[in-house]
């Protein structure tokens, strides 16, 4: 197997080193692969999220992306990553078409490919005749898919996205879901985090469980399932339920 495009290795951390939310986190998404991030309330899951895009530093461990680490080369690191936040960050006087913009530029997107790309984006997400409107006028929905649609146009070897499917319509959603199976199968790497259990399980090929801040399970959803005790011919979602404490679904 070639290098991961996303390694964590005893990774400790949160905001306060008296008291972190993770604990020796050791997880890794390869190239071409979609990991599902799955975890109650306050399991850690966006803290993990952010100690990944460098928002938070760790207390002890290492996050690699595509085999850097953000103090050895941080340009190269960040270039490599696109995050989708669960709660959309945008400027508030800036138009979907200048949000695109800028994003582009800031990964050194030719022209040409941003043009096409970004045409593109706008159509799948049914956001062409919104391009020209500024964020503040828009819907959280429409909010949401802004930033979605900022990082599927730059096409970095590692995604990193949050609780995607909030606000979504069930168009968009459809929409993303298709979006994320086409880079998979391009080559990027995907860690994506969701309540919506079913959402996910025809499209990952493996799963990280969190639960108060460690991992207690992980691998396909073979593996989850044989460490939730389940019925084998059963879903994730109910291994998940029993891995958690609630019982069955």
């Amino acid at each position: 197997m070639g290098e991961p495009a996303l390694e964590i290795v005893g990774l400790t951390g949160g905001y306060s080193r008296k008291r972190p939310v993770l604990r020796q986190i050791d997880a890794a998404v390869a190239p071409g692969e979609l990991v599902g991030l799955i975890g109650l309330n306050g399991a850690g899951k966006s803290t993990l999220m952010k100690h990944i895009v460098g928002l938070l530093q760790p207390h002890e461990g290492t996050v690699r992306v595509n085999g850097r680490t953000l103090a050895g080369d941080a340009g190269a690191y960040r270039a490599s990553l696109a995050f989708v936040p669960e709660t959309p960050a945008l400027y508030d006087e800036m138009t979907v078409w200048e949000h695109l913009e800028w994003n582009a530029m800031a990964y050194g997107l030719e022209r040409d490919r941003f043009l096409a790309r970004a045409e593109r984006l706008l159509e799948t997400f049914r956001m062409t005749r919104e391009k020209d409107k500024i964020s503040a006028l828009l819907s959280k929905g429409m909010r949401q898919k802004v930033m979605l649609m900022c990082a599927f146009l730059v096409r970095p070897p590692l995604y990193i996205v949050d609780e995607p499917f909030l606000g979504l319509d069930p168009l968009a959603i459809r929409s993303l879901l298709n979006l994320m199976r086409e880079e998979k199968e391009a080559g990027s790497a995907l860690l994506v985090s969701s309540h919506i259990l079913s959402m996910l399980e025809s499209y990952c090929d493996r799963y990280i469980v969190l639960h108060e801040g460690s991992v207690i399970a992980a691998g396909n959803a073979e593996d989850v399932i044989r460490a939730a005790g389940t019925d084998p011919k059963g879903r994730v979602e109910a291994a998940f339920y029993r891995l958690v404490g609630g019982g069955e679904p």
